[in-house]
């Protein structure tokens, strides 16, 4: 059985033409998919704009102290930060929480870099599959029936 290491989505939204931070920010969550139509009251996002908050001081937090800080139940808070763990946003120590790196645009680059190592994977996979199947990368011999 194949487990789930990591599910990055990426959304291409076009950039609104306001640039205000909260615009930003909210383009930002929607192309990472932080938004669902189940999620009403934007959770998961409120919760990754506190981590990115806490950042400023480097302060990992508890489920706790986020469902506290944004008044979520605790169940909903930890809900979300398995989604954010799982879309390799944050990462958990020792029970708190935080940004897998110092400033988002870090977390960008590091995301970039899981995203071209998976792809190599495929790649890989797929040319094995194709050599495997006799299918060749020569287009103009190929007959399309």
């Amino acid at each position: 059985m194949v487990k789930l290491k990591q599910k990055i989505t990426i959304v291409h939204i076009q950039k609104p033409r306001l640039q205000s931070l909260n615009d930003d920010l909210q383009w930002l969550g929607m192309s990472l998919g932080l938004f669902n139509l189940r999620d009403k009251d934007k959770s998961c996002f409120r919760i990754f704009i506190e981590l990115l908050k806490s950042m400023r001081t480097y302060q990992a937090l508890s489920s706790d102290e986020l469902a506290e800080r944004i008044g979520l139940s605790r169940g909903t808070v930890v809900h979300h930060l398995r989604k954010l763990e799982d879309a390799g946003l944050v990462v958990r120590d020792r029970n708190k929480y935080h940004l897998r790196d110092s400033n988002l645009k870090e977390v960008i680059e590091q995301l970039e870099k899981d995203l071209l190592r998976t792809l190599g994977e495929l790649k890989r996979v797929a040319k094995t599959v194709d050599d495997e199947l006799g299918l060749t990368e020569n287009r103009e011999t190929r007959t399309v029936l």
